[in-house]
């Protein structure tokens, strides 16, 4: 199964461009948010796969273009992220490779639509495709072996990094705050349940900016895998219901090269999940507002 949402309105995806509003077809209105939705999880993947869809009401039937698809999961109370958890990441950074996962945040604010803009905020801003688990159960010091059946889902998460506020006080001494911008974390443009995957430990992900593929990986590579990541925070943290967590990104990333490349106004960002499909941003300048003062981005905007 796949979800969507559709203009705030938790929609079952069946091609690309259509799909069932869940509420309408089970006759439950109170499914329609998709906050509701992933806190039901368990319910609405029984009731899609009861649906008859032959005999469904036409009100049921859901069209939409890529204007209309918001966050699969639009209010996480938590974001956590995973770094340097590529080998090929770690070597590209220079950095040592983890002996234990290493956790950030993004705060919630940095949330986006799967399709919209990028601003840049200074010319240090890159890019980082990564593999997004969405918790579909509440996990509380779950092991290994039971990870996996408290994921709702996957998607495609672009974990937009603001390099020079990132390392303000020395390499990755700020990730938090310099991966948290407005608009600095899109997410989409689907969730895909685990079993839509031939192998949900083998899933790829990329990036291109303005069609050239800048990243490509799979999680197969994860140095720390989905089910010990999950365990690994679960043990810690309590993961509910809508959290997301950004696995970690592969090599290619834009402070990695010689020299260092970053995002530029005009370019075309693409981030790709296999299984989950492809987001796309449009990375715009941040204009200079009256008497050279600069134009924030608005709350909620994917800017």
């Amino acid at each position: 199964m796949r979800f969507a949402n559709v203009n705030g309105r938790s929609t079952l995806v069946t091609t690309s461009g259509t799909g069932i509003d869940l509420a309408r077809a089970t006759g439950d209105e109170s499914l329609a948010d998709p906050r509701t939705a992933l806190s039901r999880w368990e319910e609405v993947t029984e009731r899609a796969a009861g649906l008859d869809h032959g005999s469904l009401s036409p009100a049921a039937n859901v069209t939409w273009s890529e204007n209309n698809l918001l966050s699969p999961s639009p209010a996480p109370g938590q974001i956590l992220c995973i770094g340097l958890n590529y080998m090929s990441h770690a070597v590209e950074s220079g950095l040592a490779v983890p002996e234990h996962p290493f956790v950030f945040a993004k705060f919630t604010s940095s949330l986006a639509a799967p399709f919209g803009a990028v601003t840049l905020a200074n010319d240090t801003i890159d890019w980082e495709a990564e593999v997004v688990v969405v918790i579909g159960r509440t996990a509380h010091r779950v092991p290994e072996s039971e990870a996996w059946s408290h994921v709702a889902g996957i998607t495609a998460g672009q974990d937009v990094s603001d390099r020079s506020v990132q390392n303000r006080l020395g390499v990755n001494s700020q990730p938090t705050l310099g991966k948290s911008r407005p608009g600095y974390g899109p997410v989409g443009p689907f969730i895909a349940t685990p079993d839509e995957f031939d192998d949900r430990d083998d899933i790829t992900v990329s990036c291109t900016i303005n069609g050239e593929t800048v990243q490509s990986g799979s999680t197969r590579d994860l140095i720390f895998s989905i089910p010990k990541v999950v365990s690994y925070l679960s043990d810690i943290v309590v993961l509910r219901p809508g959290d997301l967590i950004f696995t970690g990104t592969p090599s290619g990333v834009g402070i990695g090269r010689t020299p260092p490349r970053f995002l530029n106004d005009g370019d075309v960002l693409e981030t790709s999940v296999d299984g989950v499909g492809t987001m796309r941003h449009e990375v715009r300048a941040r204009h200079a507002g009256p008497a050279g003062t600069r134009t924030a981005s608005q709350p909620g905007s994917t800017e």
